[in-house]
């Protein structure tokens, strides 16, 4: 698969917003000034980009894993098909999804491998997967998943000290041990030229906690605060995107912030491409209670106090709440633009539908 550099530029006139750059090193190391900045991405924009990661290896290899299934026949990958029951794990086959609230149906696919799966191989906890992963489940898809699992789990003990709780308080809702959502997952969508639609993802806050992307071309777009206006995120080669998902805000009593964004055909010549992107989403085990740890931490009781009641308090694990969206996005599902309101998460206003820079 050809890397970021060789694909046709991202166009310079084209209007994007800037993300904060965070040092992963340096949050390591502990440097004051760092963490702060990384405080300041996840309260205010919720994205920001991450270098010095380390897991570039790890990266292009589970773009070639990826590359490897979707070159399957669609009969041998329509075997590991999600379903329309909220299951995350396996394939997820174009035009499965609605995007709006026309019913209009999604035009890219995706392979979702459980984090519980990768660790267990060679047994099965959750589900089997095409050759093309067994293939590399040992050599590539398990060491992307430790090393993503390790830096989200850094990232999110950092911002629990921030927090004000108790040490390891949101660890201890992350157990590697324990069965959760956690997914990696490879993204393809096809070349723009020719297509009629103007979303390859639709406008949405993420499921989880934490997200950690690598894009090969523009098509993120993100809404700012107060804004309705998209704007592009600009790829940088060697630095992920990360972004806070609507289990953190949950738990922070609003104060990280789970953004909205969506993903629309790169821009200028670059839709020309396949676009490829992958993702791994770090989220609670399945069990634990989505609620603010405002009995924990004073700063989180402070943002409560002032948050309408019940906001953050939805009555339901993380299991059943990344069930609930998953398969309320389903085309079977859909039932007019009541079935939109329905799969949304932690938004705070209603999602605009234009907007296109």
């Amino acid at each position: 698969m050809p890397g970021l550099t060789t694909f046709t530029p991202f166009p310079e006139d084209v209007p994007t917003h800037p993300l904060l750059v965070i040092d992963y090193q340096l949050v390591k190391a502990g440097d004051a000034a760092e963490v702060e900045k990384l405080w300041k991405a996840a309260t205010e924009l919720g994205f920001w980009y991450l270098k010095n990661h380390g897991v570039d290896e790890q990266v292009n290899a589970m773009f070639d894993m990826g590359r490897e299934t979707m070159a399957l026949p669609l009969e041998e990958k329509m075997r590991f098909e999600q379903g329309d029951e909220g299951f995350s794990f396996g394939y997820r086959a174009a035009g499965m999804q609605f995007m709006d609230e026309r019913g209009t149906p999604d035009v890219t696919e995706f392979i979702n491998v459980s984090k519980d799966d990768a660790l267990a191989w060679p047994d099965t906890v959750h589900r089997t997967y095409p050759s093309t992963v067994n293939a590399r489940m040992e050599s590539t898809i398990k060491p992307f998943v430790q090393k993503s699992l390790a830096i989200n789990h850094f990232l999110i003990d950092v911002l629990s000290d921030t927090l004000g709780l108790p040490k390891g308080a949101l660890s201890a809702l992350h157990k590697v041990e324990e069965h959760s959502g956690c997914t990696a997952r490879v993204i393809r969508s096809p070349p723009h030229e020719g297509l009629q639609t103007k979303l390859f993802l639709t406008a949405h806050t993420d499921f989880g906690s934490l997200s950690f992307l690598h894009n090969r071309l523009g098509g993120l777009q993100v809404l700012p605060p107060g804004s309705d206006k998209w704007f592009y995120v600009k790829p940088l080669p060697g630095h992920a995107i990360c972004n806070i998902g609507d289990a953190l805000n949950i738990f922070s009593g609003g104060i990280l912030r789970s953004n909205i964004h969506r993903v629309v055909p790169p821009p200028g010549e670059q839709a020309q491409h396949e676009r490829w992107s992958l993702v791994f989403f770090t989220r609670p085990n399945d069990a634990v209670e989505l609620r603010a740890l405002s009995d924990k931490s004073s700063v989180i009781a402070d943002a409560i106090a002032k948050a309408s009641p019940g906001k953050y308090e939805p009555g339901v694990t993380a299991g059943q709440w990344l069930a609930r969206r998953v398969g309320s996005q389903r085309r079977v599902h859909y039932k007019g633009p009541e079935s939109w309101r329905e799969r949304q998460g932690t938004e705070d206003t209603p999602i605009p539908s234009g907007g296109y820079v």
